[in-house]
């Protein structure tokens, strides 16, 4: 079958089941598969409505992969964010937030955005160690490091793995600022270490916050934090001394944006001092994954919100341009802003903006032996 030739037995295509935790219904190839993957059905399946609790497939499990990366430090130039580099421990993310535009990340590594990107999670084993030997170099230049601008460093399987743990106990050790960005509870497992480092200005954690209800949440981000558990961080944080704000992103028209000023407002009573926002982003993949889930879980109000998106987006459903990805344009994407100002303004939110000291670096002499070590051990490597 060549490329241009209309897919085999398209009648016989089935959808993929509905998997329950999982935030994605379905399982596409991606862009850079040159075959397409269909379900189809032999015949032997009983009907839906026939279907008993026997017939029901077993959960959807999470595997693991270890990535064997080399480089831990991701380097980044988009004049949308405010840092230069970043660490993601994980590739992919078991939170299964619908809207996450990281889903086609995962097409690089020959899998698909859709369930693939929240069941097949890539983990680094030696993040510490990678992260120890690049702070160390005598090339490196101390700044914020951030985390969760990808997948989510306290997903469900850092629990048992603690990557993200070690990543701050080295950045705590080289006296390297750190800016977190989370929708989970377990960031506040690592209390001691962020605390120790917030007294010496090192670090500094956003809770992010779509909805405060428990149902939408549930649906739309499956296995991250329910909205009250991320307020209970948000205070736990602040309690601890923790610089602590709250991210209401993505807001999403039609959908959880009227939440936008309840959410700034629980947040502050919880402890937050500063909020940022966002606007829906929905690039390739994305853009099919997430009609599906609306057309699913709200189905009375999907063509609005499709609409709306697209007054934000030039009649499109997403702009990649700089400027305007995060934000939209027109009327609308307006308005929005406009409300975050002015609840901002009147919760006395970012009124202090934290400068995370970056004059404090130096490298403990535990790494500096180590470097050496490595560097002679290398040499005698090449004479063998």
């Amino acid at each position: 079958m060549t490329p241009k030739d209309p897919p085999l037995y398209p009648d016989d295509a089935i959808p993929e089941p509905q998997h329950n935790g999982r935030g994605a219904l379905s399982n596409a190839s991606s862009r850079y598969d040159s075959e397409q993957r269909i379900r189809t059905t032999d015949g032997w399946e009983p009907p839906a409505e026939q279907a008993s609790e026997e017939d029901e497939l077993p959960p959807l499990r999470t595997t693991l992969t270890r990535d064997a990366t080399r480089i831990i430090l991701a380097r980044n130039t988009s004049p949308d964010v405010p840092f230069d580099r970043s660490i993601n421990p994980y590739r992919g993310c078991e939170h299964g937030c619908i809207y996450c535009f990281a889903r086609p990340t995962h097409a690089y590594l020959g899998l698909s955005p859709g369930l693939d990107f929240e069941t097949r999670i890539l983990f680094k084993p030696d993040a510490a160690k990678l992260l120890t030997a690049e702070l160390a170099s005598p090339k490196y230049r101390c700044d914020v490091v951030a985390m969760g601008t990808n997948t989510d460093p306290y997903q469900p399987v850092e629990r048992e793995l603690k990557i993200t743990r070690q990543i701050l106990r080295v950045l705590s050790d080289f006296n390297n600022p750190v800016g977190i960005v989370t929708k989970n509870h377990l960031v506040t497992r690592d209390i001691d270490i962020l605390a120790d480092m917030a007294r010496r200005n090192l670090a500094e954690v956003f809770l992010s916050v779509t909805t405060l209800d428990k149902d939408l949440a549930r649906a739309m981000e499956p296995r991250a934090s329910a909205p009250h558990r991320r307020l209970d961080a948000i205070r736990k944080l602040a309690e601890a001394g923790v610089p602590v704000g709250v991210m209401t992103a993505p807001m999403i028209p039609g959908l959880n944006d009227h939440e936008m000023e309840s959410i700034l407002e629980a947040s502050v009573e919880a402890g937050a001092t500063r909020a940022g926002f966002t606007v829906l982003r929905l690039p390739l993949e994305i853009k099919d994954l997430f009609d599906e889930w609306l057309r699913t879980h709200r189905p009375d109000r999907a063509e609005r919100v499709l609409s709306l998106i697209r007054q934000m987006r030039g009649g499109a459903l997403y702009q990649a341009e700089f400027g305007l990805r995060m934000r939209g344009e027109g009327p609308i994407a307006q308005l929005l802003a406009a409300r975050f100002s002015a609840a901002v303004k009147r919760l006395g939110l970012n009124r202090i903006r934290y400068r995370l000291d970056t004059l404090r670096f130096a490298v403990p002499e535990s790494a500096r032996t180590a470097l050496v070590d490595a560097r002679r051990d290398a040499r005698q490597m090449k004479l063998l």
